[in-house]
């Protein structure tokens, strides 16, 4: 449990640490893109919220066994009327009260409050819930401590913080702390299953936003393709995991740089990326390689020959080769993101140097390649 909105600067003493210490550890290797503005500095937290295009994710695994019927419905439900991503709802409820089932009196108790004068199960102070409580259920009443009426409390202040268009900055508003929004978006990137596309028939188009990115393309189905109108763009698919996905976004940011040694040790930033580098990036930024151990290993093509599972992926297959030499290549949701295209890409790039999107009706035959999946991808 936490200090709730709002806006206390600091976590109560000896409340949070060890929530915080399990999140921070998680963060890194799992959020990824879901907590670009704070590990990238991957992403927001947030899902896709726009009208246009996918409205929602669906409920992972780990949300169904965790997430309480009662709770879990009133997520959803508030996060429909306000527009927002129902599991940024549920980390903080995650976060705030374990979806109701913190044992702190505060939680739950009509009346009790913390130490910071927060109560209920979205941890409202007094004076925010006067500005912000409202009666979810309809039953007449605007109680803190009944979850219909604090969730949708939180929803509704979460939009009046700038979400969905800035997750990161309504969520921050609930609490000021970066910490908090660390942990909150960890939390709801566990709870996210794939998007649910608005888009009913195979191949059809979405506009969908993703928080720290911005607008991004959705299509129906599992594989990625390039976007008609631009091929430097992969469609994001609406069936992939939400890795996949940020794995597809990660590839749309390097489509304007040239190739170059530029992303070693450090794939952000770089004016250019080399084959490597690019793999590293993809993987950064997804959330599968934790940037500390990109540091410290600096991974060139030649480490990929061994890195991962044998063999390849469900979603995600990694080439590498050292003869005739050093290359590392990655495909994503069936389309390949590739430095190399001399005789190895038909598509709209085959002339462009650098990190893009390759088609080929086949892998590159000029080498061996041994061929590796990350882990469960």
């Amino acid at each position: 449990m936490s200090t709730g909105a709002l806006a206390h600067p600091a976590p109560i003493p000896g409340r949070v640490g060890a929530k915080l210490a399990a999140a921070l550890i998680g963060v890194a290797g799992v959020l990824g893109l879901f907590s670009l503005m704070l590990v990238a500095a991957l992403a927001g937290a947030g899902g896709v919220s726009s009208s246009r295009g996918p409205s929602t994710f669906a409920v992972s695994a780990r949300a169904a066994a965790e997430i309480p019927a009662q709770y879990l419905s009133l997520y959803q439900s508030a996060a429909k009327r306000y527009g927002l991503d129902w599991a940024i709802l549920a980390g903080i409820g995650k976060v705030e009260c374990d979806h109701g089932r913190d044992r702190d009196p505060s939680c739950t108790m009509e009346g009790a409050v913390n130490s910071a004068g927060a109560g209920g199960p979205a941890q409202f102070l007094a004076s925010t819930w006067s500005e912000y409580g409202i009666d979810g259920d309809g039953d007449g009443r605007i109680d803190r401590w009944d979850p219909a009426d604090a969730i949708f409390s939180m929803a509704n202040y979460l939009g009046a913080a700038g979400a969905p268009s800035n997750y990161r900055k309504a969520i921050f508003a609930y609490n000021h702390a970066d910490w908090y929004v660390a942990e909150v978006e960890y939390w709801a990137s566990l709870y996210r299953g794939h998007a649910q596309a608005s888009a009913s028939s195979a191949g059809e188009v979405s506009i969908g936003e993703w928080p720290g990115v911005g607008e991004v393309e959705f299509t129906s189905g599992a594989q990625a393709v390039l976007s008609p109108g631009d091929g430097h763009v992969a469609l994001v698919p609406a069936q992939a995991p939400p890795v996949v996905q940020a794995m597809v976004i990660a590839g749309n940011e390097l489509q304007d740089l040239p190739y170059g040694p530029d992303g070693h040790p450090d794939p952000r930033g770089a004016p250019d990326e080399d084959c490597s580098s690019t793999v590293n990036y993809v993987l950064y930024r997804s959330g599968v390689r934790r940037i500390g151990e990109i540091l410290r290993e600096n991974p060139l093509a030649q480490d990929y020959v061994s890195w991962g599972k044998p063999g390849p992926g469900r979603w995600v297959t990694i080439y590498a080769t050292t003869a005739p030499t050093d290359h590392v290549f990655i495909v994503i949701a069936g389309l390949r993101l590739d430095t190399s295209h001399n005789g190895t890409d038909v598509g709209p790039n085959r002339d462009e140097d650098g990190p893009r999107w390759r088609i080929l009706d086949h892998i590159p035959t000029w080498a061996h390649w041994a061929v590796r999946h990350p882990p469960g991808l």
